[in-house]
Parts: C-alpha cells; structure tokens; sequence
C-alpha cells in the first residue's frame, strides 16, 4: 500500500514548476490531489492527464489568488471537484505553493506589487489554511513553500523576500495552534530552483553556472528536489516534525 492512500491532497499553483511536481509525487504516493491554477486550466488538466495516465487520482481546480473572493471561490471549486467524484469535500494534505515573484530592490518598490505579493503569497496562505482546517481531518498536514529567500539578504527583490518571511512565521503559529489535532505545518525553503520563476535569471549558459554554484553540488535544484521533501512532510513518517522551516536549497551558503 503506498504511503498515502486514501488521502486527499489540495496543492496551490501545481500547474507547473515545483506546484506540478508535488501534485504527481504525491499522486504516487497514492493521495487524491486537488491540482489548483490560476490561468491556465489546460495546464493544470495536462497535469491531471499525466497522474491519471499513471494509475493515480486527480482532479484540477481554478482560482485566482490574490483577488476578493479568492479563496471562497477556491474552496468552491474543491467541493465541487470532490462532489463529482462522489466524495466527501475532506482534506487531508494542504500544500500552499502558489506564488508571485518580481518586486525588485527597495528603490523599485511600490504599494501595488506590494499589496498584489502579500496578497496571494502571505493573505492567501492564511485564509487558504483558516478554511481548510474546516475540512482537514485530524492528523492532517499543512506544507507551505518559501524560499532561501527569506533565510539570506536578497535585496534584488526585498518585498518578495519579506512575503516569505511572513509565510514561515505564520507556519510557527499555525503549528501550536492546530497540534492538539495532531495536523503538523511546516514550511520547505527551495533554492534556486529550474522553474519558469527563475528563468529570467539563467537565460545564459553564464548565468545559469553562477546560480548553479550557490550550491555545494554546483547544480540548480529541479522541481522534484522539492517534491520529495514534501512528500516526506506529506507521510505519516513526519509525525514529529512541526513548525519546522525545513533547508530544501541544496546547501546553499555552507
């Protein structure tokens, strides 16, 4: 029996990058998983196609984050998706990986990227979790995706960066709060990663090699990198890991 049959997983963002790549881990690991996107729902179907072609179960679903209305309209969809199936709208595995990025240093700063990233990376996140726990049975888990971003200085995108911070101490409080139910939260801190978010910056062999070399095995990550650290976070095995900001960067600063 694979580790997480009979589970029902919701991962944001999972259309591509590290968000796909978590939707067929833990696909594979048996799970039922609600693959949630924003735009491109042709996407997100590829996504369920290439579970389902592979014996799992999938479903997508569409809402775009950081809007009012946003995570209503998100839940929404999930019981919808849930009823289609002849299932009940539970919950076992939350996975907030959903994000923008692009604010650049402080003296590029404005109040609009600033209210559009803490809304869908940080206001989300918190709602997404507050509505979940509704339907997140006992022993539940709650993954939220960050960034080394927040661990290091990273002035080239300082509002991006502050998101994540926030992100991870919202983890802490989420952890003590829902342990009496034996849920944990944790959050994984990618690196530098091969996604279309980090595209922009290695769109040179050159460039791409300095990236590469901030980490002790001179290479980028790839989205399964991530995938499986979340998988472990996602298992029965991770029982006593909670409020746990868990270094998926592959050694970078060592």
């Amino acid at each position: 029996m694979s580790s997480l049959t009979g589970k029902v997983a919701l991962v944001t963002g999972a259309s591509r990058g590290i968000g796909r790549a978590i939707a067929r881990r833990l696909a594979r690991d048996g799970a039922l998983v609600a693959v949630h996107y924003g735009v491109r729902g042709d996407v997100a179907q590829e996504v369920v196609e290439e579970i389902t072609h592979t014996g799992g179960q999938a479903f997508a679903l569409g809402s775009l984050l950081g809007v009012p209305g946003d995570v209503e309209a998100l839940y929404e969809a999930f019981r919808a998706g849930m009823a289609d199936r002849g299932e009940e709208p539970v919950l076992d595995i939350l996975v907030n990986n959903a994000g923008v990025s692009g604010s650049g240093r402080i003296s590029d700063a404005s109040p609009e990227v600033f209210d559009r990233l803490f809304a869908v990376n940080v206001k989300a996140p918190l709602f997404l979790i507050q509505q979940g726990l509704t339907v997140m049975r006992d022993r539940g888990r709650i993954i939220n995706i960050s960034s080394a971003a927040a661990h290091r200085s990273f002035p080239e995108s300082v509002t991006y960066a502050m998101t994540k911070g926030a992100l991870e101490t919202l983890t802490l409080a989420v952890a003590k709060e829902v342990a009496e139910r034996g849920i944990t939260a944790n959050t994984v801190v990618p690196g530098f990663v091969e996604t279309d978010m980090n595209a922009r910056r290695r769109e040179t062999p050159e460039a791409a090699a300095v990236l590469a070399a901030h980490s002790v095995f001179g290479r980028m990550g790839q989205p399964a990198d991530i995938a499986d650290v979340v998988a472990f976070l996602a298992s029965e095995d991770s029982r006593w890991v909670t409020g746990q900001s868990i270094d998926a960067t592959g050694g970078i600063g060592l």
